[in-house]
């Protein structure tokens, strides 16, 4: 019922919310008689906020349109390579009439960008999609709200994430190909080239992982208390949930992207609320480079889907609690069977959401990986996202992972 009543609360605010948006634009706009009132920037401030803070965030869009790739400007466009039910492989294209400047865009190496399925979209990544067109061709999984994905189409478990980036990485071609996975999928992507190794096939030629729970009991953060403080029967009981009527997806189980949120914001509540006030007190100042950057963020942050319930409580159960990669536990996944593929592992020296260690644990497990063909890097003073978006990761981390990947194409 938790949904619903959500959705009822989310029908009522709707007049609250649009009021506010009219009432911030009639304050504002210097074409509106209402601005010209004593007051009227607190007043329309005041609206603004109270707009923001109520209103739905749906999916960003990436919005790169192009970048400077070999000393040209080229022109980007976004394609959907392949289709699944849950998620859309898309291809960042990159065009150029200039003929030795397409030569080289064709000569430059594949990179498949595995984003979490975690609550954010994919545009989180935003930042290291475009930094990565630079030098490469970008795909990236398009992970789609499972609220929008009729029930009929059915489940999603953690072997089904697991098998769409292997029928990914054979669509693109993993001869040729560099996987970087974020967060949470560097585990399904070291079970996924593991199971395609211990088979016999071609692997990518590297992998990147970067701040990903693979060893969960190395520095345990909040996230991971929680994962392993409560029983599975606690999630299943207290956020798994029913989508509502009026989405395609009606009746599907899921673990709510507004639950989701809730959890993202309880981990430092105290940051959200500076960040708010801070936004007030720029609208009051006009200081609007500032207030578009807390929109621009705070646009991404609270955009957040459902994630399908069968694939969630596999991976607490999975990655949290029983931690079958580490141990060896997981059937048939086997790590050191990897050889040809080379190794990369990015951590951040403040990440509160994968702890030191975590990620750098794929070194061990990878045994079958020759030393040489393995690297680890630990970012200092970055925290998660410190080390895929913003200035550290553009001019401290980018330039070793091109460098990692021109080294293996």
């Amino acid at each position: 019922m938790l949904y619903q009543w959500h959705e009822l609360n989310r029908t009522l605010l709707n007049p609250l919310v649009t009021f506010s948006e009219s009432g911030a634009r009639m304050f504002s706009s210097p074409d509106s008689w209402l601005s010209k009132l004593p007051g009227a920037h607190r007043v329309a401030a005041n609206y603004e906020l109270l707009y923001r803070l109520g209103k739905d965030y749906e999916k960003p869009e990436f919005n790169i349109h192009a970048v400077h790739a070999h000393g040209n400007e080229v022109p980007i466009v976004e394609q959907v390579a392949l289709a699944k039910p849950l998620c859309n492989l898309l291809r960042f294209k990159r065009f150029s009439d200039e003929i030795a400047t397409l030569e080289e865009l064709k000569q430059d190496p594949s990179v498949l960008v595995v984003a979490p399925l975690s609550g954010h979209h994919a545009t989180l990544l935003r930042d290291t999609v475009r930094t990565l067109l630079q030098d490469h061709k970008v795909y990236i999984t398009d992970w789609i709200d499972a609220r929008m994905v009729p029930a009929d189409k059915g489940p999603f478990h953690l072997d089904d994430y697991i098998a769409y980036i292997q029928e990914f990485i054979r669509h693109i071609g993993a001869e040729r190909l560099h996987v970087i996975s974020v967060c949470q999928p560097t585990v399904p992507v070291l079970a996924a080239i593991s199971l395609m190794a211990s088979a016999g096939e071609t692997t990518p030629r590297t992998m990147t992982m970067m701040g990903g729970p693979i060893d969960a009991r190395k520095s345990p953060t909040k996230v991971n208390d929680l994962a392993t403080t409560q029983p599975m029967s606690w999630f299943e009981t207290n956020v798994i949930h029913d989508v509502p009527r009026g989405y395609p997806g009606t009746g599907r189980r899921v673990y709510p992207g507004f639950l989701q949120h809730a959890g993202f914001v309880a981990m430092n509540p105290s940051r959200h609320m500076q960040s708010h006030y801070d936004f007030y007190e720029d609208l009051l100042r006009g200081d609007l480079e500032d207030a578009d950057a807390h929109r621009e963020f705070y646009n991404e942050y609270n955009a957040v889907l459902d994630m399908p319930a069968e694939y969630y409580l596999d991976t607490v159960k999975t990655v949290f609690q029983d931690h079958s990669l580490p141990l060896g536990t997981w059937k048939l996944v086997k790590p050191q069977d990897i050889k040809r593929t080379a190794l990369f592992t990015i951590e951040g020296e403040l990440d509160d959401i994968s702890g030191a260690g975590q990620t750098e644990a794929a070194q061990d497990l990878c045994k079958g990986i020759k030393s040489v063909n393995k690297r680890h890097l630990t970012v200092q003073g970055a925290g998660h996202y410190g080390i895929f978006s913003g200035r550290r990761w553009r001019e401290g981390v980018y330039p070793q992972v091109r460098e990692f990947i021109r080294k293996y194409a």
